[in-house]
């Protein structure tokens, strides 16, 4: 549906700047390259440039994403925290196989990763937990994410609730909360160019280490 004011999607169209990402420069190690993108990212002053989009798929075989924050990285993956029982916890617990995006569109790079989420321990989930501050500890005992409500007035009473529960208290862990790491399976790094001709470097788990590819824009 459309009407004159709406805008013209098709004519919406941006010219990518002259940066460019080759085989030598990417490096044979995905982990520094993207170290590398993610300080610049920051230095940059991205917004929230740890924000990023996690993807699952359900037992119905239908997809679904969001965005999350990076709480860590390290060799071992990535990793987030969340409801254990929100629609993305379902998913995993259904198919471990998952991707991940980081789309850093200000520097005209987007980072693509595929791989497995595996749930972290109990101790990792409580050292998180206690740096949080105190008001999203209450939410997240507010929330039942991904359930239905009533309205807002219910999401207010049930942080009331949570508020008078916990007085004087540290709050701890709701049973449902917990987190995730993707263990990489494979990177691809996106960098805008001229003329639709962008740069993408991938990087495949081998049995030696990675395999680095080109693919075509």
């Amino acid at each position: 549906m459309s009407d004159d004011r709406s805008v013209d999607l098709a004519a919406l169209r941006a010219e990518y700047g002259d940066a460019g990402l080759d085989e030598a420069s990417a490096g044979a190690d995905p982990w520094q390259l993207w170290q590398q993108w993610f300080d610049e990212a920051a230095a940059a002053g991205l917004h929230e440039p740890n924000a990023m989009i996690v993807a699952t798929v359900d037992p119905d075989g239908a997809p679904s994403a969001r965005t999350v924050l990076l709480k860590g990285v390290g060799p071992d993956g990535f990793r987030f925290f969340t409801n254990t029982a929100s629609r993305k916890g379902a998913a995993l617990a259904h198919e471990s196989r998952c991707a991940l995006l980081f789309p850093w569109h200000p520097l005209e790079r987007q980072v693509r990763v595929e791989g497995l989420a595996r749930p972290l321990p109990a101790g990792d989930v409580a050292a998180y937990w206690a740096s949080r501050p105190r008001g999203s500890q209450l939410g997240a005992w507010a929330s039942p994410q991904s359930q239905v409500v009533a309205g807002r007035d219910e999401l207010e009473l049930r942080h009331r609730e949570a508020e008078e529960r916990f007085a004087g208290q540290d709050v701890p862990v709701p049973p449902a909360w917990g987190g995730y790491r993707v263990e990489p399976a494979s990177f691809e790094f996106w960098q805008g160019r001229p003329g639709r001709l962008h740069d993408r470097i991938r990087y495949g788990r081998a049995s030696n280490g990675w395999e680095v590819t080109r693919l075509a824009p």
